[in-house]
């Protein structure tokens, strides 16, 4: 009986693995991969330090976007930065706050601060927002994303923050 059970376990699963795609044309695995393969080089070229972080931000025409929860920004995000959830990405939403798919956008996500665990809630290091922030808005067309790269201590970092855990 055992070994039959086996031997039907092993069926099923060959079954699953060689049954037909599902199709949803509006959901791209391969793009995706390729999006992420093709933009790692680029990525870890636009991974900035703190000091070339605020350099950037200083600069006319640049967007800090926020791609956290609305709730999360509120408590603790970077000064000047405009809040786009992730979850609310759509060309029109992104379109409305940046236009020019040329233009510079930094991004920063949970991961890049410490000592504010509910505004800044850290998540799992391949689970980090900035990767998905990054290679949706390259899915997007937009092409010059830089990305704040270190862990920094909310009381220490030269970043400015507003919210209602620093007013």
């Amino acid at each position: 009986m055992k070994k039959l059970a086996i031997a039907f376990g092993i069926a099923a699963a060959a079954a699953a693995s060689a049954r037909e795609p599902i199709p949803n044309p509006e959901i791209d695995y391969t793009a995706f991969e390729r999006i992420v393969h093709e933009s790692k080089d680029e990525r870890e070229s636009h991974r900035l330090t703190e000091a070339q972080f605020l350099a950037r931000m200083r600069q006319a025409g640049v967007l800090v976007l926020d791609a956290r929860t609305e709730s999360r920004y509120r408590l603790r995000h970077i000064r000047g930065a405009v809040n786009l959830p992730f979850t609310e990405f759509t060309a029109q939403a992104l379109a409305a706050i940046a236009p020019d798919k040329d233009a510079s956008i930094l991004i920063y996500c949970n991961n890049n601060f410490r000592d504010s665990p509910v505004a800044f809630a850290p998540k799992a290091a391949a689970a980090s927002l900035n990767l998905s922030t990054y290679t949706a808005l390259r899915a997007y067309g937009y092409t010059n994303v830089y990305e704040l790269g270190p862990l920094l201590a909310v009381a220490d970092t030269r970043i400015p923050f507003e919210g209602s855990e620093v007013d």
